[in-house]
């Protein structure tokens, strides 16, 4: 099928913004099969990932053509950067009581700072489908919020009985999930992307999409504070913060080679942070930086030896960025994303992705590396 036709079709001429997930199955409606249905995905879900039949591998292709095109594009990066739905119906409550419950995620108003805070506990705080959507809500309230001027990222302590009492930040993705056919290529590899995490980075657009990379836009700068671990996922997020605290004993990786995928946005973010040697090591061979190392430093700005002490660390630094007002702070943030990152490379390396990741979740060695080192044959899923 023609994917860019099929795409102004679904947005009326681009007119109205569309999410990724809204927009294949849409467009499955019109493919005459060539797109699989919302039904045919579902039924998917039900089945081992090595099961599967790989009809998420159009999804993927039709996603790469879309962003591959300039103006198509540039359009669904900026509806995937609007608010959701959920998080516009929560803001009244959030704005009078300042705090949200979102299961997998919590977000609280304490003053400037605006938390979310990370507790997947039955997951040591894995992504999924579910917690990512939720956590997307959650930056969308601390962005919407005008009495919050800073976000923080930090994970509760665990209720697991190997960690119980210890906070951890992030163990990356639900490994047991993907064995068993429930991590999506669109609700979660995709939009997460684009949404979330982008969210982290650029905050909301609020101008004009002719503008580009001028638009103006709602964002906030972001603390992260890692605790025990930042493995995959979580260790990506650090690559759009402003400022990582984290534990002198903890520790990051990006697991994701090993385990059959791409790991995000790392490829185009890691090597500005450690160089392309260390990406390299990183990704290839599973090489994890200990906070208190060379490269880990490259990743974290301060490292503190216990809870107190990284309370005491954010506060400080909440307060550094806001001492001389947000607009030169806000304005700095979109100068350096125009040198490092502009709009126009991330949707490039988006349109990669989403070809790439489809092609590796349906590849026989990502089953044969979870079976392998992760020994997801004989894990439960709840």
């Amino acid at each position: 099928m023609d994917a860019l036709a099929a795409y102004d079709e679904v947005t009326d001429g681009l007119r109205r913004p569309v999410r990724v997930a809204e927009l294949v199955y849409a467009a499955a409606e019109r493919s005459g099969g060539e797109l699989p249905t919302r039904a045919e995905i579902n039924a998917e879900r039900e089945r081992l990932q090595k099961d599967k039949l790989g009809l998420e591998i159009a999804q993927g292709e039709f996603v790469a053509r879309v962003l591959a095109d300039e103006r198509r594009g540039t359009h669904l990066l900026r509806s995937m950067a609007e608010p959701t739905a959920a998080a516009l119906a929560a803001l009244p409550e959030f704005r009078r009581t300042g705090g949200a419950d979102l299961g997998p995620m919590r977000v609280d108003r304490d003053g400037p700072v605006g938390t979310v805070t990370i507790q997947n506990h039955a997951y040591l705080n894995s992504e999924d489908d579910v917690s990512t959507a939720a956590m997307e809500v959650a930056i969308d309230l601390v962005l919407l919020d005008d009495a919050i001027e800073i976000g923080v990222l930090r994970g509760a302590p665990a209720v697991h009985a190997k960690y119980v009492g210890r906070r951890i930040f992030g163990a990356g993705i639900n490994l047991t999930h993907l064995y068993h056919g429930r991590i999506a290529l669109v609700e979660f590899m995709i939009e997460r992307e684009l949404g979330g995490v982008h969210k982290l980075y650029r905050g909301h657009p609020l101008g004009a999409i002719a503008d580009g990379d001028l638009e103006e836009r709602r964002e906030k700068p972001w603390i992260a504070a890692v605790e025990s671990f930042a493995i995959g996922g979580a260790c990506q997020w650090l690559l759009v913060m402003d400022r990582v605290v984290s534990e002198r004993a903890a520790y990051f990786n990006l697991p994701a080679r090993k385990e059959g995928i791409v790991p995000g946005a790392a490829n185009l973010r890691l090597p500005r942070f450690v160089g392309n040697r260390p990406t390299r090591r990183a990704i290839f061979f599973n090489h994890a930086f200990a906070a208190d190392s060379p490269e880990g430093r490259q990743l974290a700005d301060e490292l503190v030896d216990d809870d107190a002490e990284m309370s005491e660390a954010i506060a400080r630094a909440a307060a550094e960025l806001t001492s001389a007002g947000t607009i030169s702070l806000v304005a700095n943030r979109r100068l350096l994303r125009a040198g490092q990152e502009p709009l126009a490379a991330f949707r490039t390396y988006m349109a990669g992705y989403a070809r790439e990741q489809a092609r590796c979740l349906y590849s026989p060695a990502l089953i044969d590396n979870l079976e392998r080192n992760w020994d997801a044959r004989n894990r439960r899923t709840a």
